[in-house]
């Protein structure tokens, strides 16, 4: 009996333990489950936004919506990218299998992607056809997916790349050096004015010989030939700028009565230009007054400035001493000198004026006498 009590109590004390063990970890996991469902997932279709965003095989352009800027895709690229990369499709997880016109549309549900629409919905005199890329957008009152010209723009910030992390730690100390140029040393002043007035003549030059290249070709070939970008374009951006060779003209050929309108037009200014240009002593002049001027902003200095304003205030000190003394010193003149040099020039007048008088009578009086 006594064994079979043993054996008992063994056996009881054998689940225990089987139960604590079990228990263990059923419990964590417990405790864990809530913390796992408390982290939010991101989307897979954000993540699938991301991807092919940063994705260069998809083309896409910059251009103004709204007074913002915005990239944008056409909805033909868009289909032939996930027809030829169908790899991005993975991150979709079960919806992978989804047509393009099912994954733009829900793109479009969740906010990541607008439709839009073209602002110039004519074409424009002297074109053949609307621009493929149009640089103006609003929003089309549709938003669902078409293939056929259809445009569509990003909703969600891009992530921030490297440089551009560090432009925004460079664009303040900049701006902080540009106002603390009159301080800087005068071999510096030489270097920033040198350097900022080649960059402006770069950018001029480039303008002028874009325009007049455009204007030679126009007017001899009635071609529309831009080489480099128009850097003044607000959806200008930088892969755009290092881009030289022009893109296909899409106009139709101008008559030549206009283009020899042009011509005549273009030389009748060049013509007046030329006639009323200044002169050698103007230009002398003009030249004189700039470099004065450039001089007097490269030989500022604080420490002249406030040696100036120093010279400039003990200067007012001392005439305003010496004013003041002088009349002191005027006020403190004895008054019989004064009243003596007037009373003596008053009575030479008057005397020089009875002598005149009686000179006269006696002359009149001799007439008399004789007649």
């Amino acid at each position: 009996m006594a064994g079979k009590g043993a054996k008992a109590t063994a056996a009881k004390s054998a689940d225990k333990d089987k139960g604590k063990k079990a228990g263990g970890p059923v419990s964590r996991s417990s405790r864990a489950a809530p913390q796992e469902n408390s982290t939010p997932k991101k989307d897979v279709y954000q993540l699938f936004a991301e991807k092919v965003r940063d994705n260069k095989q998809l083309e896409s352009r910059w251009a103004i919506m709204q007074e913002t800027r915005v990239e944008y895709f056409r909805g033909k690229d868009f289909n032939a990218f996930i027809k030829n990369y169908p790899e991005v499709r993975e991150i979709l997880g079960p919806d992978k299998d989804l047509e393009v016109e099912d994954i733009v549309n829900t793109l479009l549900t969740k906010n990541l992607v607008i439709r839009c629409d073209r602002v110039m919905k004519t074409v424009r005199p002297g074109k053949k056809k609307l621009s493929s890329w149009p640089a103006h957008l609003e929003i089309h009152n549709e938003q669902v997916f078409t293939e056929n010209d259809g445009f569509y723009a990003w909703m969600f910030l891009k992530r921030r790349t490297l440089w551009q992390t560090v432009l925004s730690f460079v664009w303040p100390l900049f701006a902080l050096a540009v106002c603390l140029f009159p301080v800087y040393p005068y071999q510096c002043k030489i270097v920033v004015l040198y350097s900022c007035a080649g960059a402006l003549l770069f950018i001029v030059s480039i303008l002028l010989l874009r325009a007049a290249i455009f204007g030679i070709l126009w007017v001899l070939l009635g071609k529309r030939v831009w080489f480099f970008p128009n850097i003044n374009a607000e959806e200008t951006t930088f892969r755009e700028l290092v881009r030289f060779w022009p893109e296909k003209d899409e106009g139709e050929r101008p008559k030549w009565t206009s283009r020899l309108f042009y011509a005549l037009v273009a030389l009748l200014v060049i013509l007046l230009l030329r006639h009323h240009a200044p002169d050698e002593a103007a230009r002398a002049r003009y030249q004189k007054k700039v470099s004065n001027i450039i001089d007097d902003v490269l030989e500022w200095s604080p420490k002249l400035a406030i040696s100036g304003m120093i010279e400039k205030h003990t200067g007012a000190n001392i005439t305003e001493e010496s004013n003041y003394t002088s009349r002191a010193a005027s006020s403190h003149v004895p008054p019989s000198t004064k009243a003596k040099a007037s009373e003596a020039g008053s009575d030479t007048d008057i005397e020089a004026n009875l002598d005149e008088a009686q000179d006269s009578e006696y002359a009149d009086d001799t007439r008399s006498n004789e007649a």
